[in-house]
């Protein structure tokens, strides 16, 4: 392969077109160039790198397997040349984009929100809650906060908290449950996304689980509020439930009495990157700091 070191960044924009539109005529109009200058720019390239990127008939032109891998790595470094510029030629702050899990922005974050806000009037904020890992790669979120231990990648990864699960009720019910086995007879509250679910608490506690669940919910928030309306005992995180324990609505009956079952729900997930606006450092030092107020146990940022 010939040295790339002078390789013409025309030739490369040509080249991501006709590959994203798998057409030299579609990539000619984009471009507002012609086919035929379009077909040069495509040959060119060929030549420079001593590889063919296209295979084309009279039909169709199709990225050949080194084209492809090509387009992936080109079209990436497009999206930083994009962010690169779009950081330094704004005119306002540039807005600090997170994405996070649903429940944990209900139940942690929002609550404690209004403190970050008065610090730091200047930041703009932007977020979104869904299930789904967010998708740096398009350029779309800064930080993603997730439930569960993120699949391998590349991302830097920190553990958020040491949360701990236990059963969770009214004080009215909790004056009802002086044992583990008294449970059998309230109806128990399942959220069937947790990583650990009843079955394993029992199991943990030396205790056959339960056959029946009265209640079944697919976010941990809608679980809490049906305890917190008396529907019954959910097995929830404690640093989820630390609005609802904190303001007595929500109480632990047999803490202490029981095995509490220990893990880490969540973690801080963003792309790595040399430099990062300053929101970001201002937000990512604000929420480990307010976790690890609330749950010291932790060691500090972990990574991976």
């Amino acid at each position: 392969m010939k040295s790339v070191r002078k390789l013409p960044l025309p030739f490369l924009r040509v080249f991501e077109a006709a590959g994203r539109t798998a057409s030299f005529a579609t990539a000619a109009d984009e471009l507002d160039l012609s086919p035929s200058a379009v077909s040069h720019s495509i040959r060119k390239l060929e030549e420079t790198l001593n590889l063919r990127l296209f295979q084309r008939s009279t039909r169709e032109v199709k990225l050949t397997r080194e084209g492809a891998i090509l387009l992936e790595h080109v079209q990436r470094g497009m999206d930083e040349m994009r962010r690169g510029l779009a950081l330094v030629a704004t005119d306002g702050p540039t807005p600090l984009r997170l994405h996070t899990a649903p429940s944990f922005a209900t139940q942690w974050l929002l609550p404690r929100l209004s403190g970050f806000v008065r610090e730091n009037p200047n930041i703009d904020l932007r977020f979104s809650a869904s299930t789904d890992y967010a998708r740096f790669e398009n350029d779309d979120f800064d930080l993603d906060i997730v439930y569960g231990e993120p699949k391998p990648s590349a991302h830097e990864k920190i553990p958020l908290a040491l949360e701990k699960l236990t059963p969770l009720c009214t004080p009215d019910l909790a004056a009802q449950i002086r044992s583990p086995e008294d449970l059998y007879a309230h109806t128990l509250i399942q959220c069937d996304v947790q990583m650990f679910q009843w079955r394993g608490w029992f199991e943990a506690n030396d205790l056959s689980p339960p056959s029946h669940y009265g209640l079944h919910f697919d976010r941990s928030s809608m679980a809490i509020a049906a305890a917190v309306d008396g529907l019954g005992v959910v097995l929830e995180s404690t640093l989820l439930a630390d609005r609802e324990l904190k303001n007595g609505k929500l109480a632990c009956p047999l803490l202490g009495r029981t095995r509490e079952v220990p893990y880490v729900g969540h973690y801080l997930v963003y792309p790595k990157r040399a430099h990062y606006h300053q929101a970001f450092d201002t937000f990512k030092t604000w929420l480990l700091k307010e976790l690890r107020i609330d749950h010291p146990g932790l060691d500090d940022e972990t990574e991976s």
